[in-house]
Formats: structure tokens, C-alpha cells, sequence
């Protein structure tokens, strides 16, 4: 049974990052439809090569997916595939962003790579 919501809810949680990629063999997924399960995420992402792990993150209280998730797999240049050729593709309706994991810290603060635009006057 699929269940619909008129609006998604929010969950904040907090979490620390560093720049450097926990693994040049693991993606975050993020743009997920909620129709998508891991059998599904996982099928999508064979294509590229072997997956040797998918987890989608899920609401606590609903159990709705949150709409992220991970994508491992068990080459650097299989997960490097998978991200120039997905990201930005419609999968299930919705278009994905995908980029490399980063590993988890607790005492480190967040660290978000920022692109810098035309309008930018940091000069």
C-alpha cells in the first residue's frame, strides 16, 4: 500500500561533516521519490557496476524516506560512472542529485563546498 501526503514534513537533525569523502566508492542520493526502496535504488545503480550496499533514510515517526540515501559500491570508478551519468536524471519521476558521501564527525563543524557564481564580488 502506498501511502500520499499532501506536504512532506521536516526533520532536522544535525550532522557534522568534513570535507573529505568517507569513501570515493560511496554517493549521496539525494531527490528521492518516496515510491523508491532499495531494491529499486539498487537496480538503477547496477547498471554502473557492483553495489555492495543501498540505504535510504527514513522518517523516525512516519517512516516516510526522508528522501536521501546511499549508494556504495565496491570500485571508485563504478561509483564515479554512477554519479556523472545519474546526477541530474529523472528516476521515478523526480530528478536526482547525486555527489560522494562524506564521512560522519562529531566534534567537527559542517563543512559545505560552495560554488562560487558570476554575481559573486569576492575580488
Amino acid at each position: 500500500m502506498l501511502l500520499r501526503f499532501s506536504r512532506p514534513s521536516l526533520l532536522y537533525s544535525r550532522t557534522f561533516c568534513t570535507g573529505n569523502p568517507s569513501s570515493d566508492s560511496k554517493l549521496f542520493v539525494a531527490g528521492l521519490s518516496w515510491a523508491v526502496d532499495e531494491r529499486s535504488l539498487k537496480d538503477a545503480f547496477s547498471f554502473f557496476g557492483d553495489v555492495t550496499e543501498v540505504r535510504i533514510m527514513y522518517d523516525k515517526n512516519s517512516g516516510r524516506s526522508r528522501g536521501f540515501g546511499f549508494v556504495s559500491f565496491s570500485r571508485t570508478d563504478e561509483a564515479r560512472s554512477a554519479k556523472d551519468a545519474m546526477d541530474g536524471k529523472a528516476f521515478m519521476g523526480r530528478p536526482l542529485k547525486i555527489s560522494f558521501a562524506l564521512e560522519k564527525s562529531r566534534d567537527a563543524p559542517v563543512v559545505v563546498p560552495r560554488l562560487s557564481t558570476s554575481g559573486d564580488s569576492n575580488s
